[in-house]
């Protein structure tokens, strides 16, 4: 790719992070609490249903950006949210790691 190309297309993935940015605070914040709630056995079958549709949207928006390492954990924190949270402890443990993690790989790129 040519510097003529190359500047307008950072400058617009630039632009769309900055535009998506909140959307994927809020999106890690939502794993955050479903993490918490896990571990203490207070997340309902809506929650759960919320913080898998969240993680599969960072998934998503992560891998637009190049973020290949974010992608995967959010793919999967997705598939934990989506099964039975068999071992609370154990998952809402990986799950509030997996949260920090994204945190941090967002917060990198910002």
């Amino acid at each position: 790719m040519n510097e003529t190309v190359g500047a307008p297309l950072a400058e617009t993935m630039n632009r769309l992070w900055t535009k998506f940015l909140p959307q994927m605070v809020e999106r890690v914040t939502t794993l955050q609490r479903a993490a918490e709630r896990a571990a203490n056995g207070t997340l309902d079958a809506a929650e759960q249903q919320t913080a898998s549709s969240d993680a599969h949207k960072l998934a998503g928006v992560l891998g637009t950006f190049g973020l290949q390492e974010g992608t995967e954990l959010a793919r999967e924190a997705e598939n934990l949210y989506t099964g039975p949270l068999n071992d609370p402890a154990t998952i809402s443990a990986r799950l509030a790691q997996i949260a920090e993690q994204l945190q941090k790989i967002i917060a990198s790129r910002s």
